[in-house]
């Protein structure tokens, strides 16, 4: 009996918490960073538009002008206002990434702590032996995780507490806000009629966007560094969090996974994994998987994306490779990778 994977299977609810408050704080994190841009963008609207009303004011006199003037003026007010609240909306999307962080963060811990309290008490039954011991052994993992689980949910009420706060705070602002045909909330197509990031995608199609996604973020590093504070997921080692987010931007439909072996049981649940006994499946968009099995961050340990293959070797794309986005190039051998997954 393999004690941790049996701890693994009574965490179920512990993972889903943690996994589900990953993917919260991604988005959070995506939205935060749309607000920086739009904001970027409005300042950078109102110094043209002030620069060419008064350029144009400069040289123009008559009733014309004055009602031109007035146009501008109150065009100019709507964007600094707009952008005012741009600045506003993206601190609080800023504290509610914190708290998601936080939060997961807490999540993490709960469930590592619980596998690891439940494994030893299944092993110290396993060392007794007999029917019996390993009976009561396992009763006391599960009697276990449920005081875990009540904690982890109050973990639960505290994130979307704060997150109902922001919302609140959020709707607050839009009503204050005129429109100003510039960041016109109208437009109601997915991501703002840009690119869903979870679109349907097949065959090689996908796997081109997996590796044009993923291309475009080497270099990407970790601010400030040293701080695992990263753009794909929550403030935590982000290898599997960046593997996972360029899958979702390819389409597939996976959740961000922060733990590189939660990727790994993923693909077995989906027909896609397979062992270091089958490294000749890997292929280009792929996830390879480095350690000794799927069953602790100590066995399962880092994770890439599979860019090129050939010659007994690999070439991934990392995240988390020395606090950043890098290409690396290794001996495809089972004794480094415990196995893969597709897409």
């Amino acid at each position: 009996m393999d004690s941790i994977q049996v701890a693994r299977q009574f965490a179920s609810r512990l993972i889903a918490h943690r996994n589900k408050l990953a993917g919260k704080a991604e988005d959070a994190l995506v939205v935060q960073f749309a607000l920086h841009r739009t904001t970027e963008g409005i300042d950078e609207h109102l110094a043209e538009h002030r620069s060419a009303a008064a350029g144009a004011l400069g040289h123009w006199d008559g009733a014309a002008s004055e009602r031109f003037g007035r146009r501008s003026r109150r065009l100019g007010r709507q964007l600094r206002e707009t952008g005012d609240a741009s600045r506003k909306a993206e601190v609080i999307v800023a504290e509610t990434t914190a708290a998601l962080t936080s939060g997961h963060s807490t999540a993490r811990r709960l469930v590592d702590e619980y596998v690891a309290m439940a494994a030893r008490t299944i092993d110290a039954g396993l060392a007794v032996g007999g029917a019996g011991a390993i009976l009561r052994a396992v009763a006391a993992a599960a009697d276990l995780e449920q005081q875990y689980v009540k904690e982890s949910i109050a973990n639960l009420r505290r994130v979307n507490a704060e997150m109902e706060r922001a919302a609140r705070r959020l709707r607050a602002l839009e009503r204050h806000v005129e429109h100003d045909g510039i960041a016109d909330p109208g437009d109601r197509r997915p991501n703002g009629g840009g690119a869903d990031r979870t679109r349907p995608a097949n065959g090689r199609g996908r796997v081109r966007d997996i590796l044009a996604a993923a291309r475009k973020e080497i270099g990407t590093g970790e601010s400030p560094p040293g701080s695992n504070r990263n753009p794909y997921g929550p403030t935590a080692p982000w290898c599997s969090s960046f593997a996972t987010a360029m899958w979702r931007r390819a389409g597939v439909n996976i959740p961000i996974l922060p733990f590189t072996g939660d990727v790994y049981e993923w693909g077995r649940r989906h027909g896609k994994a397979y062992g270091r006994n089958q490294l000749d499946q890997v292929r280009p968009g792929d996830v390879l998987l480095f350690g000794t099995g799927p069953g602790s961050p100590s066995t399962s340990t880092h994770i890439g994306i599979v860019e090129r293959v050939g010659d007994g070797t690999v070439t991934l794309i990392e995240g988390n490779s020395g606090d950043r986005v890098q290409r690396n190039t290794h001996q495809l051998s089972g004794s480094t990778f415990y196995g893969g997954v597709h897409p």
